[in-house]
């Protein structure tokens, strides 16, 4: 039996420099996007949270799509030198690093106070799409400052009032967005039980529990009360109450025939959101969008909504090679995006998962989200025995 030396269990026994910021230190150790969340939980008042965590009725097509994305198995492939793995595409024609784009979130700056800059400005420097809401608390001209060079997308609601839509594209078309993200599933809002719960309605009628709940969230308090207050930065000029202008950027009489005007209005790039069905696909590529995102709202709209994953394969069979075809919802990991792009989609957008780091850190914690994104992609991808994303096929996967 030897003494070990003390500089033998130096090397072995490695501590780290203590951070007293508690944010800090548990970003730090965030290993999952699970983590995020419950670090994103622990600083955030809960109808705040609730609002981004939750979704419609029972909850089951939020569900679903994440069993689903669990449910998949890799098939990968050995004796491939993937020494250098590479995971950058493009969306629309722009060079991205990684198939997983920010989507578009609504009352952003509720979550933190740095909302829309810190995501848009997080994803410029990563060289990943961004999309700003016109439900979001940013203006379009204003994040096009602060994330000048940025590939900004604007997601639109045709109004009711077209006023309102025709002001918005002259705002967009000037402030040089590439590309409008047309919303299709938003008929009237979808019935959100969590947020009914805590008052977290238009207009907002918190409970008691509720206020005391937020006020033991002193800095989320303070930050809300000591910057800009809360507004749909791009439509601050309507008039009316809250719930008057979503009741005129709802337009439950939209058709395919209001897609072919705003392909005739609109010169840049469109795609359309909210596709749940192949039969829609068709009519849309067929009106002339450059892309479609299979989307159920993130499963808070119609709750039993069909799972986009499932009907991917179809639809990327049914609509033309440049007409481009992405997903979203339920995906928390890496691994997920992958899957989707095995199976002919382009790529995918994430909402809950920057807001979670938005929440968790703010533009530090929006930057983790996408460490670890990018970690998981590339250590995937060698594990899988590919080295672009154009190596990957429905060879790669199985559903178990």
């Amino acid at each position: 039996m030897r003494i070990p030396r003390w500089s033998e269990i130096r090397e072995l026994a490695q501590f780290e420099t203590p951070n007293l910021n508690s944010r800090e230190r548990a970003l730090a150790r965030a290993a999952s996007l699970s983590d995020i969340r419950a670090i994103a939980k622990r600083f955030t008042p809960r109808a705040v949270f609730d609002y981004t965590d939750g979704s419609a009725g029972e909850e089951l097509a939020l569900l679903r799509q994440r069993q689903l994305f669990r449910s998949v198995e890799f098939r990968p492939t050995a004796l491939v030198d993937v020494s250098n793995v590479d995971p950058s595409t493009t969306f629309l024609g722009t060079p991205v690093d990684l198939p997983i784009g920010f989507g578009p979130t609504g009352f952003t700056r509720m979550m933190h106070h740095a909302g829309e800059e810190a995501t848009a400005s997080v994803a410029r420097d990563n060289n990943l799409a961004f999309v700003l809401s016109t439900l979001g608390t940013t203006s379009p001209e204003d994040l096009q400052r602060v994330a000048a060079g940025g590939n900004n997308w604007f997601q639109l609601y045709i109004s009711k009032d077209r006023s309102i839509t025709h002001d918005l594209l002259d705002r967009v078309e000037s402030a040089g967005y590439s590309t409008i993200e047309l919303t299709i599933d938003t008929p009237v809002g979808g019935i959100r039980r969590r947020d009914i719960r805590n008052g977290l309605t238009v207009p907002p009628k918190l409970t008691v529990s509720t206020a005391l709940d937020m006020a033991l969230h002193p800095t989320w308090v303070w930050n809300a009360l000591t910057h800009e207050p809360l507004e749909f930065a791009s439509l601050k000029n309507s008039e009316g109450t809250v719930g008057e202008l979503l009741s005129r950027v709802f337009d439950a009489s939209l058709t395919i025939d209001d897609v072919s005007w705003l392909r005739d209005r609109w010169p840049g790039k469109l795609v359309a959101k909210g596709v749940q069905s192949v039969t829609t696909s068709k009519e849309l590529s067929a009106a002339g969008v450059d892309g479609i995102v299979l989307s159920n709202h993130g499963g808070r709209q119609l709750d039993r909504a069909p799972v986009p994953m499932e009907l991917l394969p179809d639809v990327v069979a049914a609509v033309p090679e440049d007409c481009e075809v992405y997903l979203d919802g339920g995906i928390t990991d890496g691994a997920d995006a992958l899957a989707a792009v095995a199976l002919g989609a382009r790529g995918v957008f994430v909402g809950r998962a920057h807001l979670y780091g938005l929440m968790a850190g703010g533009r530090s914690g929006v930057r983790k989200v996408v460490e670890l994104f990018r970690e998981q992609v590339t250590t995937q991808m060698a594990l899988l025995g590919v080295r672009t994303l154009a190596d990957l096929s429905p060879e790669h996967i199985r559903f178990r």
